[in-house]
């Protein structure tokens, strides 16, 4: 039935038509998108903090360090994390963990 009422109009008016429809769909898609992107910051947000902090990691509490290289005692690793190169070449090389503990 619709199809016969736009069949029926000529381009020109099927045109501006067709501007006003996209322009009201994007003045009201960006209405939505402003609504879920205040909804996100607030999801976000933790009570007491400024929204530039919410989106901060926590910061890490410094470890110390729980093994060092023997041959050269300035490498040092905390245990966590990936394995450094220095520890994967000892181990492949027969050593074992607790030679690098510190004590």
């Amino acid at each position: 039935m619709r199809h016969d009422v736009f069949g029926a109009m000529p381009i020109d008016e099927l045109w501006t038509l067709h501007q006003t429809i996209v322009s009201i769909l994007a003045e009201k898609l960006e209405g939505e998108k402003a609504k879920l992107q205040d909804r996100l910051d607030e999801l976000n947000r933790k009570p007491g903090r400024p929204l530039t902090e919410a989106s901060r990691p926590r910061p890490y509490r410094k470890v110390n360090p729980k093994f060092r290289n023997p041959e050269r005692p300035s490498e040092t690793w905390a245990g966590r994390g990936k394995q450094p190169h220095w520890v994967s070449e000892l181990l492949e090389a027969g050593r074992n963990m607790d030679e690098f503990r510190i004590a």
